[in-house]
């Protein structure tokens, strides 16, 4: 666990006080790492990913990055991505059941590329007041992108994938990418296929979501369409994020559905089973079971609407969201 800055220690907190309740068989190996607090080194990322090697998931707060240059461009979080690499992000759309928007009932995945693209970290002033900033596409990792995504599709029953790009204009760059995935698409005759160019996307988003299912994207593309759907569903705080490598699976607080959603995600056994936020291994009966317990008392708390937060409309605070989902948990608990 990473509290990070800002409200995730807040958010933190919280989900400690829910496992507790739930009795989830979780041990968290808690680290600080933050650039704003003093609390960053090459020495503390090691402890970070030295821990994620031996449990294979975290859960990561908000880490803040700094706008000001002071000698080295990659944060670290995205240092972090790359020790791990944590290619695949994947952002999951879905319509809160009791909260009402101006597009409801949605349920689309957004998937991007995260260790290259325009998040290279490669840029110079190549003369006074002249700066170059390289985005840089491979093959090997758009191929890679591109069947997580027809295999995530494969795996949770879904119809369609989607590729976004830019390659009318980035003929080289977006036109590898585009290629990589219409390749790949070959592969899954049973998973329909479509692209399109992004700055459609974004309007086709607003005005008709409901015709995408899986997109996948590269991954400045992905960093802002996945921001513009979460605006579709209540905003940035009710929308999960997850990164993931072949090993490694990482749950991000930044769009993570408050602080109690993500919650349930974290109970999965990254990837290939066995991995969970512990030195131990647990049942995946057992881990499966809190999961749907967490998750049940989250979703009914929002579809009652009667505790909701600042950011769903209402004047909750999050010790109260806390309360009365650990109410709906155990309704004695705590009393």
């Amino acid at each position: 666990m990473l509290p990070g800055d800002g409200v995730g220690p807040e958010l933190m907190h919280a989900v400690k006080e829910v496992f507790k309740a739930a009795s989830v068989p979780v041990v968290f190996d808690e680290h600080h790492l933050s650039e704003v607090q003093n609390m960053a080194s090459e020495e503390k990322l090691d402890q970070v990913v030295d821990s994620m090697k031996e449990s294979k998931v975290a859960l990561i707060g908000k880490i803040h990055t700094p706008m000001e240059y002071k000698g080295e461009l990659a944060s670290y979080d995205m240092r972090l991505r790359r020790k791990l690499d944590l290619f695949a992000n994947v952002v999951h759309v879905k319509s809160l059941p009791g909260y009402k928007t101006r597009h409801n009932n949605l349920d689309l995945v957004i998937i991007r590329e995260q260790t290259e693209g325009e998040y290279s970290s490669l840029e110079h002033e190549s003369a006074k007041g002249v700066i170059e900033c390289l985005k840089i596409i491979t093959r090997a990792k758009s191929q890679r992108i591109a069947k997580f995504a027809f295999d995530y599709a494969t795996k949770k029953g879904r119809s369609k994938v989607t590729a976004v790009h830019k390659a009318n204009i980035m003929k080289l760059g977006d036109g590898l990418f585009l290629q990589c995935c219409e390749e790949v698409a070959e592969l899954y005759p049973k998973i329909k296929f479509d692209t399109m160019i992004i700055d459609n996307c974004c309007m086709q988003l607003v005005q008709n979501p409901y015709q995408f299912d899986v997109l996948v994207m590269p991954n400045l593309y992905g960093n802002i369409i996945d921001n513009l759907a979460a605006g579709l569903v209540g905003g940035a705080g009710v929308v999960p994020g997850e990164s993931y490598s072949a090993e490694y699976a990482v749950f991000e607080m930044v769009r993570s559905r408050g602080c109690l959603e993500a919650a349930v995600l974290y109970q999965r056994p990254a990837l290939s089973g066995g991995g969970g936020l512990t030195r131990r291994s647990f049942p995946l009966a057992s881990l499966e079971f809190h999961s749907n317990l967490i998750a049940d008392a989250v979703k009914k708390v929002i579809k009652v609407g009667k505790v909701r937060t600042r950011d769903l409309g209402g004047y909750s605070t999050t010790s109260d969201f806390v309360k009365s989902v650990i109410d709906n948990l155990h309704p004695h608990y705590g009393a």
